[in-house]
């Protein structure tokens, strides 16, 4: 038989709207078997008021987390009618394109995904002492959290500061606070992933000077910078420049990690913020992915070959609490980067088109009432995105809804993924829940829906366009309230919170004291008496002549204006993170939402 054409985008489009066709026998059971059974039991969605959650007719409504329906039973009636004729299309097997199966032929057998703990609080040298504890507990990696302060390109010392100074992360002012950071930890041996968007060159170029100054070769560290300033402008809202030079200094880092940092990767593409700020599941997929898309047209405009930086693009995913919704996401997110990268960018490097993703449990899942029932929800979550082929992954500590996680909640979060990898079996098959009729119908939904908001997107010019415009704000925002406001009518049920709620007594929780300031203060203060102002002076004023032209592309070698080099003088002069990003704003300017 010869071989069936693939279909095209439009083809695949008209396949998955077409009306659904039972076969003979489903239509028998349906008559003879399913309505005698709700003739005795009529269906009800699980805890919800009588009369919450039917249709006009009366009839129970069920859906996912995100609002998507969800019929009782679906069949190869659900999928596309080449769906089991053309599956190298649609799934193929693992390790081959579209991916949709994953992307390694051996799934977890070979090597289990990262067990990577977010962490970081108060000072360098306690969050020190809690990295070297996760390390020392099993864990894969470590993963910086940095406090607002530091999140917001501020000293310690700054005015606007006070009062959150190592609350929801480390404190971090300056290169010898990132050498006590990591006192004691090869950074040759240990992948290091670090949440820092807006002043994300600065931190990198911190860490690249420690890892100078432990004698290691850029070339051999192994990591992950966050440095995804879209999302920050559609969810998160820590952005501290224009969206344009934003977007420059983000190319920066991408050209300046293709030309001197092969295994590190330069940007972690976020849907876990938009899934945060209230989004479904759809809306972080398409948001996430098209935001890739708009970073691999900036850097192709600097000159970048698509093969030479697309390999180290990663990705963030949130793994929220409906198990299947999650799943078929991540399967969804491979075959539509795969055929972004093939089809849209002509991409030759197989991983080029690699959709390489790290996965962090839904922290707006935990709740505050009776929080140690988030164990259970983390262990769901965290189910879902290994059956989902995640590379890396945290757990949320089940306290993180009142504090930062105690040590102990910590540990109940790493334990949780061990317990997934070594006794729950799951390690040991690759994408077991392939060519489940739901699941595959979730995937494909999740693909069709995710390129229809792919082409609004390109329609409007772009994502930083979208942005200018407050479009993708704006859905989220939407979305958002509508979940809200399915849970206050009870047509979401939260356990323990609109539905078997009791008064259980708080557990303890780590308090970060105020004194954290006065140590950074005093330590910034002996900085600055002991460096020489000259040459921060001179380190400083280069920058800014270099943020002040503008790149020009250059194929072979680092463009002349980028600003990755000046910042590494900056940081080796012992310039403070509040006076480089000063330096940037001096040329850049701020930008406010409209």
């Amino acid at each position: 038989m010869p071989d069936k054409p693939a279909p095209t985008r439009d083809s695949l489009l008209s396949d998955l709207t077409s009306d659904r066709h039972p076969p003979p026998e489903e239509l028998r059971w349906a008559q003879q078997t399913l309505e005698p059974a709700l003739a005795k039991s009529p269906e009800h969605p699980i805890g919800a008021p009588t009369g919450v959650n039917r249709d006009e007719a009366g009839q129970a409504r069920f859906t996912t987390i995100s609002g998507a329906p969800v019929q009782r039973l679906y069949t190869e009636a659900d999928l596309p009618q080449d769906w089991l004729q053309n599956q190298d299309h649609y799934l193929n097997l693992p390790g081959q394109p579209p991916y949709t199966r994953g992307i390694h032929p051996s799934g977890y057998r070979g090597r289990l995904w990262t067990m990577r703990q977010f962490s970081g609080f108060a000072s360098p040298e306690e969050t020190n002492r809690r990295y070297k504890y996760l390390l020392e507990g099993g864990a894969g990696g470590l993963s910086v959290a940095f406090d607002l302060p530091t999140l917001m390109g501020c000293d310690s010392d700054d005015p606007k500061s006070e009062g959150e100074v190592g609350k929801c992360g480390v404190a971090i002012d300056s290169l010898e606070d990132m050498e006590t950071l990591f006192a004691g930890i090869p950074l040759a041996k240990t992948t290091v992933s670090m949440t820092i968007n807006s002043p994300a060159a600065v931190l990198w170029a911190m860490y690249l000077v420690v890892a100078e100054r432990q004698g290691t070769d850029w070339a051999q560290l192994s990591g992950t910078l966050q440095n995804d300033i879209l999302k920050e402008y559609i969810a998160q809202k820590e952005y501290l420049y224009p969206p344009a030079p934003s977007m420059r200094l983000v190319v920066d880092t991408i050209e300046f990690g293709a030309r001197h940092t092969p295994r590190f990767n330069p940007i972690s593409i976020s849907g876990y913020h938009i899934r945060e700020a209230g989004s479904t599941a759809l809306q972080e997929l398409a948001f996430t992915l098209y935001d890739g898309v708009e970073y691999v047209e900036w850097a192709l405009r600097r000159g970048l070959s698509i093969d030479d930086f697309a390999p180290r693009l990663s990705f963030f995913f949130n793994a929220h609490n409906d198990f299947f919704e999650e799943i078929a996401k991540y399967r969804a997110s491979r075959k539509i980067w795969y055929r972004v990268m093939t089809e849209r960018f002509g991409a030759k490097n197989p991983r080029s088109t690699w959709m390489r993703f790290h996965t962090q449990t839904a922290g707006v899942s935990l709740t505050a009432q009776q929080p140690k029932n988030n164990i259970a929800r983390v262990a769901l979550q965290a189910l879902a995105a290994v059956l989902g082929g995640t590379q890396s992954l945290h757990t949320d500590g089940f306290d993180e809804a009142l504090a930062l996680p105690t040590e102990d909640a910590a540990r109940i979060a790493l334990r949780t993924q061990q317990i997934i990898a070594h006794e729950s079996g799951v390690a040991g098959v690759i994408d077991p829940f392939g060519g489940s009729y739901f699941l595959e119908k979730l995937t494909l939904d999740m693909e069709r829906d995710a390129f229809r908001i792919f082409e609004k997107l390109d329609t409007m010019g772009g994502m930083v366009k979208a942005i200018e415009a407050g479009y993708p704000q704006k859905e989220i925002a939407d979305a958002s309230y509508a979940y809200q406001r399915a849970v206050e009518a009870r047509e979401k049920i939260i356990v323990g919170v609109n539905q078997y709620a009791t008064d259980d007594p708080q557990p303890p929780t780590l308090y970060i004291h105020e004194t954290i300031r006065d140590t950074q203060t005093a330590k910034l203060k002996a900085l600055r008496a002991k460096r020489s102002s000259e040459a921060i002076e001179r380190a400083l004023d280069a920058l800014r002549r270099a943020a002040q032209q503008q790149p020009q592309p250059a194929s072979d070698s680092l463009s002349a204006a980028n600003t990755m080099p000046f910042i590494l003088d900056c940081v080796r002069a012992c310039a403070t993170l509040g006076e480089i990003c000063g330096a940037l704003h001096q040329v850049f300017g701020g930008w406010e939402e409209a």
